[in-house]
């Protein structure tokens, strides 16, 4: 079906005249034609995230898959955006330790993970999803390094452009500023039910792309529109915790993905961008379970053969357990997370690495860096 889904009007900006897109309020018009095909669709993407969220009933320390998942998101989506950093330069990072690539590529992830668990805690608070929360997250998003100078936390006042080294051969101009705060307010009316109420599944993937339309800051907007629906499925109660990272989905089929928001805008093909949102949910969804299956599995591997160490086990299974919750250590960190002395988890480490559960990476004989290697690599499958 062909719809119109906003309007254009011209512009001019940094001296070119090119036309600006201002979409028009959710839901859409004419309806949502949702047929057989992709009501079966999205039918499995929320059975895939029920299972998701059922993961946490059966974890013994949901924290220990929570602070690991956030990670793999925030990588995720700050490689979409052109970044090089890794989950292993992110957990070097978060350690002190100097990673191998860009200090601000990873400042960005790092500033995302602060941003995911700033939106959840207000969330939990009771504060609801609205302006001023997309606000302070972006604030916290471009808070340190890179884009720190650009208006962090404030929409923005001045004209901006996606793809293309300036507004005469950009792929899409969003709105103009005048009409920017119009747009905003008509989206935090849809996320609250206003003119009516939609499926949560279904708002999610809606708002994702309103928001990605609307651009409404000079930068990280693909960082919080990707942020906004994980905030929105746990705020409605689909999810307890932040634990389904889409950005994968959408960083493996990129091409498709500028593609489907780019097709809602010139032919309003809302339906297109809904199968690929509900497919994307559903795989991310499944792919998480299984990972956090074999991650307890591993764990309980893994606890097995220390338990067998005899009277050093007690100590021992205290090193894995922070290994568990951060699996990149150094042994001053692990003394933090465990009270242990240093020559206690020295020689803990020592045991861990015959067993060959962790590895020591730096060759050195100070300021060693142990790895849970094994735990590290399920967490990476996938991410190419």
């Amino acid at each position: 079906m062909h719809r119109q889904t906003g309007d254009f009007l011209g512009v001019s900006t940094a001296g070119i005249q090119c036309q600006a897109f201002i979409p028009r309020p959710l839901p859409p018009v004419p309806a949502l034609q949702i047929d057989a095909e992709l009501r079966h669709l999205i039918d499995h993407a929320l059975l895939a995230l029920g299972k998701l969220d059922g993961v946490s009933t059966f974890l013994p320390d949901t924290s220990l898959f929570l602070y690991a998942y956030i990670r793999k998101e925030a990588v995720m989506s700050s490689q979409i955006e052109g970044t090089q950093s890794s989950l292993s330069d992110l957990l070097l990072f978060e350690n002190a330790a100097t990673p191998g690539v860009p200090l601000g590529d990873v400042q960005e992830v790092s500033n995302y993970v602060a941003a995911v668990e700033h939106g959840v805690q207000r969330l939990r608070d009771g504060f609801p999803i609205s302006l001023r929360l997309l606000r302070e997250i972006h604030e916290i998003l471009l808070s340190k390094g890179r884009g720190s100078h650009i208006q962090a936390g404030e929409f923005r006042r001045s004209q901006n452009w996606v793809g293309g080294s300036h507004p005469g051969n950009a792929l899409y101009i969003p709105p103009p500023p005048d009409k920017l705060m119009t747009c905003m307010s008509d989206l935090e009316k849809f996320i609250h039910g206003q003119p009516e109420q939609t499926p949560v599944l279904i708002k999610a993937a809606l708002a994702h792309v309103q928001f990605e339309s609307i651009h409404p800051f000079l930068d990280g907007n693909g960082r919080l529109g990707r942020l906004l629906i994980t905030l929105l499925l746990c705020a409605e109660g689909i999810l307890k915790d932040p634990i389904l990272y889409l950005s994968l989905y959408f960083k493996i089929h990129r091409q498709t993905y500028y593609d489907r928001l780019q097709a809602v805008r010139t032919n309003g093909d809302w339906e297109g961008w809904l199968y690929f949102f509900m497919q994307g949910v559903k795989e991310t969804a499944l792919m998480v379970v299984e990972s956090t299956h074999t991650l307890i599995h591993l764990f309980a591997e893994d606890r097995a053969r220390l338990q067998a160490l005899g009277k050093a086990a007690g100590s021992v299974l205290r090193v894995h357990h922070a290994l568990q919750r951060r699996p990149l250590l150094t042994i001053a960190k692990a003394c933090e997370l465990t009270g242990l002395s240093v020559p206690t988890v020295t020689e803990m480490f020592s045991h861990l690495v015959k067993l060959g559960i962790v590895e020591e990476t730096t060759g050195r004989k100070r300021n060693r860096l142990y790895v849970y290697r094994e735990y590290i690599r399920i967490l990476n499958e996938g991410t190419g």
